[in-house]
């Protein structure tokens, strides 16, 4: 084919070998072989990220340990812990986990609905509601897992001795799964039951 033919070709729309790599009709570029790209819906941070050594019986091996927390603000979070031989592999392989321990929690607009308190190995979380407008009192991996959760007005204390960011990152994670919503119901039957016990006593001391 000579160069004539070849002009030709191009300028009645014949595919040309950057069109079959993966270029849009429009000349923009797209990931994954051409397939759009899908955001996700949970965001994700990472709480500890590490550099591990494994004694082998030919050495030592090096590899990286990444300790994330995803979450869509809505009520889900999780936090996985993933190896890889550099970050992107380890950091990839923590939101998998992630993903696999995805918890849902009730939230009352902006906050927990009660007060909850939990322990975890070596680290102790107390996590408390808060007005509107109060934001969130909170620090280290406590903080990054209620933001992550969609927790914006609270207010939460790190009792344990560890400063360990996976130990308290699951602290919280075990606090969280303690929250439950009372309904109207099951509130006015706990009333008339504490009425029922102390009316016998005060009969008895009359």
């Amino acid at each position: 084919m000579n160069t004539t033919q070849q002009k030709t070709t191009q300028s009645t729309g014949a595919p040309t070998q950057a069109g079959r790599r993966g270029f849009g009709g429009h000349g923009a570029p797209r990931r994954d072989g051409g397939r759009p790209v899908v955001k996700s819906e949970y965001k994700d941070k990472i709480l500890d990220l590490r550099r591990v050594t494994r004694v082998v019986a030919g050495g030592k091996r090096m590899s990286f340990r990444a300790t994330v927390v995803i979450g869509n603000e809505k009520g889900q979070v999780g936090i996985g812990v993933g190896k890889g031989l550099d970050v992107a592999q380890a950091v990839d392989k923590g939101k998998l986990k992630a993903k696999k321990n995805l918890i849902t929690i009730p939230l009352k607009g902006r906050t927990i609905p009660h007060e909850v308190l939990a322990k975890y190995s070596a680290a102790k979380v107390i996590i408390k509601p808060a007005k509107l407008g109060h934001g969130l009192k909170a620090g280290g991996s406590v903080r990054d897992v209620l933001l992550m959760a969609g927790v914006k007005d609270a207010t939460s204390k790190t009792l344990g001795t560890t400063k360990n960011k996976l130990t308290n990152g699951m602290a919280a994670i075990e606090a969280l799964k303690k929250l439950r919503v009372v309904e109207k119901g099951e509130k006015r039957k706990a009333e008339v039951v504490e009425a029922v016990i102390e009316k016998p006593e005060a009969q008895e001391e009359a």
